[in-house]
């Protein structure tokens, strides 16, 4: 497996590519990040992971200078994994002007679920994957479920510029408690990691009481919040959509519980996809 760190060492080793998989990463890898490199190897080679903490897509207050740095790990699981080429530039080399140019996503997406709760977040991330494609020029990009808003971003992202690139989904690991893997699962205390799966169950039984017929998206996703409040969460949202928009669900669409909250310091997001009831 190849490592490079500048734009022209990774123009230098795509050089004739034909089909090249690409799998954006911030690093600190787990098995939900291998999952999507494996799921890469099947639509395209050379698979291509970049490394990159993206300062854009962070707000005043969060979590950018702790962000776990663990490069020389992510590098050994993704050659064991069959990734060909690791792009991990520094952010002088992603940004070596002043980035005053943004992709500005619509604001009913980008203002919306965790974009009114993390202001500029999807302009970040729309910037930086819009300077990743165009410096890997993938024919296929692997994106994880996990972040279902950002993967919905990244489509129509694709869609409205025209760009000539394959966006597959991942779905999203889970512990075995049902927690769904994620890089800001190592700021859990042992005693959060316990609880953590709590919003799993919470957004489980939405969807439940959905595929039994129950049609107030809005109470059952009030009584979920209230739930993780009286468990000692901090709740964002807790939310039913229409999973191919994210708008308000219309009769018979195929449907989405999404969830943020805090436990203590750590802010956990989890989704569920679930078919509508039939109409009356």
């Amino acid at each position: 497996m190849q490592i490079v760190r500048t734009a022209a060492e990774l123009r230098a080793a795509l050089a004739g590519a034909t089909r090249t998989a690409f799998v954006p990463t911030m690093g600190n890898l787990h098995a939900g990040h291998v999952s999507l490199v494996e799921l890469a190897k099947r639509h395209g080679t050379p698979v291509v992971a970049s490394i990159f903490v993206n300062p854009l897509q962070f707000g005043a207050g969060e979590d950018f200078e702790r962000y776990p740095r663990t490069l020389d790990a992510d590098c050994g699981k993704l050659d064991a994994a069959g990734c060909d080429l690791v792009f991990a530039p520094d952010v002088a080399e992603m940004y070596p002007v002043p980035q005053t140019y943004l992709v500005q996503p619509p604001d009913a997406l980008a203002n919306d679920l965790c974009g009114a709760h993390r202001p500029g977040h999807f302009a970040g991330v729309a910037t930086v994957v819009t300077k990743l494609f165009n410096l890997v020029q993938p024919h296929v990009a692997v994106f994880g479920k996990k972040d279902f808003q950002q993967l919905r971003v990244i489509r129509d992202l694709v869609a409205q510029f025209n760009l000539p690139i394959e966006i597959v989904a991942g779905d999203t690991l889970r512990e075995p408690d049902g927690l769904a893997m994620s890089s800001r699962n190592a700021y859990l205390s042992a005693a959060e990691r316990i609880q953590a799966a709590q919003l799993y169950r919470a957004l489980a039984e939405v969807k439940t009481a959905i595929e039994a017929g129950e049609r107030d998206f809005e109470a059952l996703a009030t009584r979920a919040a209230r739930c993780l409040k009286m468990a000692g969460w901090r709740v964002d949202y807790v939310a039913v959509r229409d999973a191919a928009t994210l708008a308000a669900p219309a009769p018979g669409c195929r449907l989405v519980v999404l969830g943020a909250a805090w436990l203590g310091a750590t802010r956990l997001i989890d989704n569920l996809e679930v078919d509508a009831p039939p109409a009356p």
